[in-house]
């Protein structure tokens, strides 16, 4: 284990522990990949709040989660206190989540309910020292304007982007699969790249999840390689069946060991739905880190 400058570990790729900066580290001797728990989908043997204390036994440092906004930022700020683990992400809220909505960031308008949510996702997110925010899109009718959408899911980013920006805060965009969330607005790599550009605010980076990037487009290292410096956080899920990373088509172990080669620095959220106890199926943390 290297100690660099910062005060947060990681469980990295080699099943150890590493040193890393909260926001944005940059060093080279940083180990990669830092993996952190998705306490939305793993551990979910327990209640939400049970769920940071059984990643810090698991050997986490870090986790992410959908929604925070069942509970008041103080109270997650304290599991996070009291398990010595790092936030690295969540999700702005989408919307009427129970209704249907995946999120408001490209909807005629709903603009003033997504600057409610980008207010309301910025005080959770100062409370948890949280770097990253995902901005969830929405659905799209078949027949909708896909233009004014467009212009409408720019224009809200770059409000947003703008807003988290004094905080030393990352917006987040990520393309996500039909087969999963059919008619989601952003489903591709390009796509999500080019609005990035459109914005123009350099805080909005795109969340890659490895699971859908194979799902829509496959040739995932080829993407690595061409988008990995405009990639702000990383998730991995086991290809067809969203379980562990080891299960599937997609070789992760291959994957990791060329993040280390590309420098990628942040952090790879473990978003993926344990085939049985989540303690049972880490075994991947070793076989596929080798």
């Amino acid at each position: 284990m290297r100690r660099l400058a910062g005060d947060i570990i990681a469980l990295d790729c080699r099943g150890s522990a590493a040193w890393g900066i909260v926001r944005g580290p940059t060093t080279e001797e940083a180990w990669m990949p830092k993996f952190a728990a998705n306490l939305t989908m793993m551990f979910n043997e327990v209640p939400f709040p049970e769920r940071f204390a059984a990643a810090a036994r698991a050997g986490f440092e870090a986790v992410e989660f959908l929604f925070p906004y069942e509970h008041r930022p103080a109270e997650v700020a304290r599991w996070l206190k009291e398990n010595g683990l790092f936030n690295a992400l969540f999700n702005m809220p989408p919307g009427d989540w129970n209704a249907g909505e995946r999120g408001l960031a490209s909807l005629p308008g709903r603009e003033e309910k997504f600057r409610a949510g980008v207010a309301t996702a910025l005080e959770y997110a100062r409370a948890l020292g949280t770097p990253g925010l995902h901005a969830m899109a929405g659905l799209v009718p078949d027949r909708a304007d896909r233009a004014a959408h467009r212009a409408v899911y720019v224009e809200n980013l770059r409000y947003a982007a703008k807003v988290l920006a004094p905080h030393g805060i990352t917006l987040l965009i990520e393309p996500i699969n039909p087969r999963d969330m059919p008619g989601y607005f952003l489903t591709t790599q390009a796509e999500a790249h080019a609005i990035r550009e459109e914005v123009g605010e350099p805080n909005l980076k795109v969340q890659m999840d490895l699971y859908h990037v194979q799902i829509v487009e496959g040739d995932i290292a080829t993407k690595l390689r061409k988008y990995v410096e405009q990639v702000g956080h990383i998730q991995i899920a086991g290809v067809p069946s969203r379980n562990e990373p080891d299960d599937g088509e997609v070789n992760y172990r291959y994957l990791f060991r060329l993040l280390d080669e590309l420098g990628y620095m942040g952090w790879v959220g473990c978003e993926y739905r344990p085939r049985g106890r989540t303690e049972d199926g880490l075994g991947w943390l070793k076989t596929l880190c080798a």
